[in-house]
């Protein structure tokens, strides 16, 4: 075993210049065996994206956070930031997401609850009041109506005089895992993928540190999957969406390079310590193999990390603070760019700020306190996590493969393959769960008679009524002719070959709300309905 150290080590200010155990014993950046060429930063990125990884810079620690209506999650957004938050992350609620209005029949009695409600140009310009977009970093899950919410960040950022070039954030954008694994589609996938690629082009020329995309294996996680199929979903899902980006016109070192995906995070920590550096290893193999990409960036998997929600319990939910410590390990070691951490309480409600505050917290001490980033790749060697790297490389492999004979994701979504993949295997663990044989603490196993709760977060009664407001005024106060014209100029756009971008920005300029845009959309691509798939033979 040597030493590797390395020029680019450490040039931030933010971290030491020199790396010790507690004892007083030097730290190298990367450990390997001799001769080894696997190494992080290097292809096939294995062992991270980065030389000297978190020795230069810590993660972003990116808490996952909206309720309510915008002026609620604004106060919430500089709350953390003050306490140290590195970069914001938007949930957004259910009318928001599935392209409805909070005035909507359809939106009754879902305004708020499990995200911020946006609407219109106003709320947005309400949701980052007092946040400078130039100095932040900006999540939004979003996807569906993707388009739409950048475009009002977008012009939100005009309006603060920022350009666009100065712009660093991602909408998840990821259509693909709305269809297998979440449900907030609105159009059917192959015009939504036209969607998803008109982002790329646009952001690629006009919003250059944008990343277009969140490729997103959590939710798949949340529905269900094993960690072997979430990373073959999840490059699957990836691999689509490069080939529909080239077979629109584009080269694959312009966009690819702005690619980012979103991973779970579970409890089994040398398992997902060897996802997270088999999924490196798989995308870079992919796109070097497949499409010929020759920027290194092109071939970098760069993600973000979610604790793992499905994981956490209503019952003895103190219990969730080490769940949470123990996932969020597993992230630091497996090499994330970002991570969320969830809080203790999200098994009962929107998180209380007093849990929000630990749950941050829970990365702070990771990051300071246990010395896991001052190495590359701490794990790397180990035989265990390196035989369970390649065991999940090989299995993910395998299914992708599958997947390609289908003729690539979208069709495969279309047959309703990974849907039911994912269905049987959250049977399977429902059933292990039920018969004992995988316990969870406090469902299954270890009962307390009486828990006390946690103080909860409720949503305000009123949060509805005051949006509808808000909106009523901001629908009396536009020029109708204005509205009408860009809306006009955006079907014709989606009747065409144009791209949407630029459209759906001059109908947000013009007042168009999120319904309004979406409606526009629906009337040219329709709305998909999931079909009823036959159950897989077994």
């Amino acid at each position: 075993m040597r030493e590797i150290y390395s020029p680019s080590v450490v040039k931030n200010p933010e971290r030491r210049r020199e790396f010790r155990t507690a004892s007083g014993a030097r730290l190298a950046p990367v450990y390997a065996e001799d001769g080894a060429t696997d190494l992080p930063g290097v292809y096939p990125f294995t062992r991270g994206i980065h030389p000297s990884m978190y020795r230069s810079r810590f993660w972003t620690m990116r808490q996952y956070a909206g309720f309510g209506d915008a002026a609620e999650s604004n106060r919430r957004y500089r709350y953390l930031l003050a306490q140290g938050q590195t970069g914001l992350s938007i949930a957004f609620d259910l009318p928001t997401q599935m392209g409805y209005d909070a005035d909507s029949a359809r939106a009754a009695g879902e305004v708020g609850k499990v995200g911020v409600a946006v609407s219109s140009l106003a709320d947005m310009q309400l949701l980052f009041d007092q946040i400078p977009l130039d100095q932040v970093s900006t999540s939004m899950t979003i996807n569906a109506t993707a388009a739409t919410l950048l475009a009002f960040y977008l012009v939100v950022a005009k309006q603060q005089q920022v350009p666009f070039k100065a712009l660093r954030g991602t909408i998840q954008n990821d259509v693909l895992k709305e269809y297998m694994a979440r449900g907030t589609y609105i159009y059917p996938p192959r015009p939504s993928m036209r969607i998803v690629t008109d982002i790329f082009a646009f952001c690629g020329k006009e919003v250059p540190q944008w990343n277009t995309i969140s490729i997103s294996g959590y939710h798949i996680r949340e529905a269900g999957s094993t960690a072997v199929q979430e990373v073959a979903f999840t490059l699957a899902d990836g691999l689509a969406y490069v080939q529909a980006a080239i077979d629109a016109g584009q080269q694959v070192d312009d966009f690819a390079p702005r690619l980012a995906f979103f991973f779970n995070v579970h409890n089994n920590l040398f398992e997902e310590v060897a996802k997270f550096r088999a999924a490196r290893r798989l995308w870079a193999t992919l796109m070097r193999q497949r499409f010929g990409a020759k920027d290194p960036r092109s071939q970098m998997l760069r993600f973000h990390t979610q604790t793992a929600g499905c994981t956490l319990t209503a019952q003895q939910p103190d219990n969730n603070v080490v769940r949470v410590a123990l996932q969020a390990l597993a992230a630091v070691l497996g090499g994330t760019q970002s991570l969320h951490t969830n809080s203790m309480d999200e098994a009962l409600a929107l998180p209380s700020e007093r849990a929000a505050t630990l749950a941050l917290r829970t990365q702070q001490v990771i990051a300071h306190e246990t010395g896991v980033a001052d190495v590359a790749d701490p794990l790397g060697g180990a035989y265990l996590v390196e035989a369970e790297t390649d065991e999940i490389a090989a299995k993910a492999l395998a299914l992708i493969e599958r997947i390609d004979a289908m003729g690539g994701m979208v069709a495969a979504v279309e047959q309703g393959f990974p849907q039911r993949q994912i269905e049987d295997a959250a049977y399977q663990t429902q059933l292990a769960i039920e018969r004992k044989e995988q316990i969870v603490v406090g469902v299954n196993g270890f009962n307390t008679e009486a828990e006390a709760l946690p103080e909860l977060l409720r949503p305000h009664p009123e949060t509805e009524r005051r949006q509808k407001q808000r909106l009523a005024e901001y629908k009396a106060g536009r020029s109708r002719r204005e509205l009408d014209l860009g809306l006009a100029a955006l079907a014709a756009a989606a009747a065409g070959g144009e791209n949407l971008m630029p459209k759906i920005i001059g109908a947000v300029c013009a007042g168009a709300t999120v319904g309004e845009v979406a409606d526009t959309l629906r009337r040219v691509f329709g709305e998909y309905r999931e079909a009823v798939h036959a159950p897989e033979a077994r």
